[in-house]
């Protein structure tokens, strides 16, 4: 009986080394989707007023945890029944992630308007900011799901070959690290004006040290946020370009005879932009002609 209950021990920690071994190859794996999560929760958190910027990021936090809660059992049950469609859906996320890193250097490049309906805090009523409220949370948590299934996908790519329970284990801590670590940081960014604000007012004067802190943290922040979305947009391209060099026979190859000289985080890249604005080109195609066929 201690025999196996020694042997007992053994096999379970055996299977939380492979769990954390396998668990840093997947967070890395998905690190690129993490900055762009980051990127954007930072930007559809902020806005609000400085009393509700926090519980807004709880609500939204606590979307974030029932999406995975979704998605985790819908992911397990086609990695045992269904492995193929793993790979699929993980190709189908490269193509949307690819498109979405596109997208955004286009509308960079080529900026268009945006009907925006811009409203003065001050007309609106108490229940009308708490609508307006929970359709932002409502965006972000929508938003959250797609990036989630993303994150778990990739995760999930990375321990296939692995017996079932640890690959619950793995993509589960992945998952559970994902959320806490992105709204974590995100907190601490939306709060950076605050805390300079009570910087200032700690101050005396202007050349006192704190003011200086606490002006560098209030015009810090709008370029924080714009920094995370520029490395958001380019890690979605890494990752996008990843899964389709390493899942897809026919961009495998042709990166190993056409780009075999170059650098394979830059092969990721390319094959990440060029598939996503193929896939950018198609789809305003697509709602050009649907746009015509309504008229």
């Amino acid at each position: 009986m201690a025999t196996g209950f020694f042997a007992l021990l053994d096999d379970i920690a055996a299977l939380m080394d492979d769990v954390a071994v396998m668990g840093k190859i997947a967070t890395k794996k998905t690190a690129g989707i993490l900055g762009d999560d980051l990127a954007v929760n930072a930007e559809k958190a902020s806005g609000f007023m400085s009393s509700r910027e926090i519980p807004v990021l709880w609500a939204i936090t606590k979307g974030s945890f029932l999406n995975k809660l979704i998605i985790l059992p819908i992911a397990f049950l086609l990695s045992a029944f269904l492995p193929w469609a793993v790979t699929l859906v993980l190709i189908l996320g490269g193509v949307y992630l690819a498109y979405e890193g596109a997208e955004k250097i286009y509308e960079f490049f080529v900026p268009h308007h945006h009907e925006v309906a811009v409203i003065e805090e001050k007309e609106l009523t108490k229940e009308e900011v708490l609508a307006l409220e929970k359709t932002k949370i409502r965006s972000a948590i929508i938003t959250d799901f797609i990036l989630s299934i993303e994150i778990v996908i990739i995760a999930l790519g990375t321990v296939l070959d692995k017996p079932l329970l640890t690959q619950i284990m793995v993509v589960s801590v992945v998952a559970i690290i994902a959320t806490i670590g992105v709204y974590g940081i995100v907190a601490l960014i939306v709060r950076m004006d605050d805390l300079g604000v009570r910087f200032i007012k700690l101050s005396k004067d202007k050349k006192n040290i704190s003011y200086y802190i606490g002006t560098f943290l209030i015009k810090a922040l709008p370029m924080v946020i714009r920094a995370l979305g520029i490395i958001g947009t380019i890690a979605l391209l890494l990752v996008a370009g990843g899964i389709f060099v390493h899942y897809i026979d026919f961009f495998h190859h042709l990166s190993e005879d056409l780009l075999s000289s170059v650098p394979s985080i830059l092969k990721e890249f390319i094959f990440g932009l060029v598939i996503g604005f193929v896939a950018l080109f198609v789809l305003n195609s697509f709602k050009f002609i649907w746009k015509k066929i309504k008229k």
